[in-house]
């Protein structure tokens, strides 16, 4: 990093990601506490297990619906006002959660929980591409991201404890979505505050760091169209049709199983160990904890190694076998060794993945395919729920559903494994590597190159005369495996 590149940064890191971080991990905590509520509530409502799955994810089908058109809605209002807009509606909504008497009126506020919530995880996830270079935008979004584990690492012995309070006519339960849903609705008025829509509006950056960062960005963005020129003046709704778009929803419908599969059931396997709700809280918190440590490390070396794909299919296959040996050991203690890979790489593989889509859009075309792969994925967090749910008023038990949770994650490593390979053996042959037209700095002529890399260097070759090209003529160009 240049010196200014490290100074910009860091001051955007610093007014940006610790509050960020911060509001994601009450987002998070608000939809996974339900895990912990159902421990007590299940039986003050009367609700099976299949019944408690299906509430549980039945959020999503309404936060995957709305996604896109609040990604867009963004666009058109801003991050800032939508963002705040989003943290007041979900806390009070979710605190109503706590008025519910019965199984349906259950599946009601879950339902339009979905709705209040849609848009503010890919929401966050397209204003970082306005704030961050692409260099370092896996590490920024692992930071960012952190708040998952975080949620439960904190969050788990939080709501265990909670469970304890039983006062004012209410049960621990209903207090436990009371006081977990305050906090969003404060930080949705301090967001108000604390964002910034885009760097030409960062008055608390210098004139020259500001006018740096916007010449980062904007050569970033011509070129990736310069790149790919197609998707530069693509349609919203014709990036929902294009195959890398669908793809890598495909594989997000799938990582998304697997962690709210973990986050819905992991605090029931727990406690069916033997532990009481407040010890069963401390427990469940254990796996999250090297998940946030998978996530931070893993991201990073993506960073340093500019390669996406190969990074998330090694992550899933390491939660794959997480998954299978917690199905087939029966001690608890290594049972929750087990847990603990398996939330390694199911967190691990998350910042590689999420800086894909930014690697060939931009603009209003990245905010609705954002958005778009995070509906498609979110889908999967109502089916994982209901069908563990239903698996396990089946057997009886969790092995079946761990087991069928450790074969989509096979599915998903293979897939990312084959595009890896793919990628690599393009880089090797005549064909190339990353085609594109590199933009001379020297010069206004465009040459057709092939980049490969050498070391950290990027080397051009001229196809038609078959040498390098002088060194001044390379551009930057990002190159994504």
């Amino acid at each position: 990093m240049t010196s200014i590149e490290h100074r910009v940064v860091t001051k955007v890191w610093r007014r940006f990601i610790p509050f960020l971080v911060l509001c994601f991990f009450v987002s998070y905590l608000d939809k996974v506490n339900v895990g912990f509520a159902a421990l007590s509530m299940n039986r003050a409502l009367s609700m099976t297990p299949a019944e408690f799955g299906f509430g549980a994810g039945i959020f999503f089908v309404t936060y995957s619906i709305l996604e896109v058109p609040s990604n867009l809605a963004l666009v058109r209002f801003g991050a800032r006002r939508w963002l705040a807009r989003i943290m007041m509606t979900w806390g009070v909504v979710s605190a109503a959660t706590a008025l519910v008497r019965t199984p349906s009126e259950f599946y009601l506020v879950r339902v339009i929980l979905g709705a209040a919530e849609a848009g503010f995880f890919p929401g966050i996830i397209f204003f970082l591409t306005l704030w961050f270079p692409a260099q370092c935008r896996a590490r920024v979004i692992g930071w960012f991201m952190i708040a998952i584990p975080l949620s439960s690492l904190i969050g788990a012995p939080l709501s265990g404890l909670l469970l304890r309070v039983d006062a004012f006519g209410l049960a621990a339960w209903q207090w436990l979505f009371v006081l977990e849903a305050a906090p969003a609705i404060l930080l949705g008025f301090l967001m108000l505050r604390r964002l910034t829509d885009r760097p030409a509006e960062a008055a608390w950056l210098e004139d020259s760091e500001r006018m740096w960062l916007e010449a980062t960005l904007g050569r970033e963005g011509r070129e990736r169209a310069m790149a790919d020129p197609a998707y530069e003046h693509a349609r919203v709704w014709r990036v929902f049709t294009d195959p890398k778009v669908l793809a890598l929803a495909v594989v997000y419908f799938g990582t998304t199983g697997l962690h709210q599969a973990m986050s819905f059931w992991l605090p029931q396997i727990v406690k069916s160990f033997g532990f009481t709700n407040t010890e069963t809280g401390f427990v469940t918190s254990v796996p999250y904890l090297f998940g946030a440590i998978g996530m931070i490390l893993w991201g990073r070396r993506s960073d340093r190694h500019m390669e996406r794909k190969g990074h998330a299919a090694f992550a899933l296959g390491v939660a794959t076998f997480g998954f299978a040996a917690s199905a087939v050991v029966a001690a608890p203690s290594l049972k929750l060794v087990c847990l603990s890979l398996a939330a390694i790489g199911v967190f691990g593989s998350l910042p590689a993945f999420w800086a894909l889509p930014s690697a060939f859009l931009a603009g209003r075309t990245a905010a609705g395919a954002i958005a778009f792969i995070n509906c498609l994925g979110s889908l999967s967090g109502f089916v994982a729920p209901w069908a563990i749910g239903r698996i396990r008023q089946g057997t009886g038990g969790f092995e079946g559903g761990l087991l069928t949770v450790a074969a989509m994650g096979f599915g998903l490593a293979c897939r990312f494994a084959g595009a890896s390979r793919r990628a690599q053996a393009a880089r090797r042959g005549d064909s190339g590597g990353q085609i594109g037209l590199i933009r001379s700095d020297s010069a206004l002529d465009k040459r057709s190159t092939r980049v490969e890399r050498s070391g950290h260097d990027r080397v051009a070759f001229d196809f038609g005369r078959g040498h390098r090209l002088p060194k001044e003529s390379i551009g930057y160009c990002q190159v994504v495996r």
